[in-house]
């Protein structure tokens, strides 16, 4: 079972934490940029409120939790329900998988791995 508990009760913690610690979240995001094609449809896995996939021009998220689906969808990202060791998607649907903080949140790392290659 995804561990999303936290997320669905302290969502808005979880948001306040990027604002409290603005400094280390730009960090963290130019961090990541550098790895993230500039050309081709992207999908994050593990989309949770979007704070990375929006910068980043990334329209899609996987998200177990509701409540995070629902702030990723304010910022216009299309998000679908899912886990990523089950990923709702066709075969071969996206260029490039990105994966920020989930593992650590995952119940198979390797079948979560298995997936984001599959789609």
């Amino acid at each position: 079972m995804p561990k999303t508990k936290c997320f669905d009760e302290y969502y808005e913690r979880y948001e306040q934490w990027f604002d409290d610690n603005r400094y280390t979240y730009l960090s963290e995001l130019e961090a990541v940029r550098h790895f993230v094609p500039k050309r081709g449809k992207g999908i994050e896995i593990g989309i949770g409120s979007g704070k990375f996939a929006e910068p980043l021009g990334i329209k899609i998220g996987i998200e177990p939790s509701l409540n995070m689906r629902k702030l990723a969808e304010k910022k216009g990202i299309q998000t679908v329900e899912g886990v990523a060791e089950a990923l709702p998607m066709n075969d071969s649907t996206f260029n490039y998988v990105l994966m920020v903080t989930t593992i650590c949140f995952v119940d198979d790392i390797r079948q979560s791995f298995r997936e984001a290659r599959r789609i």
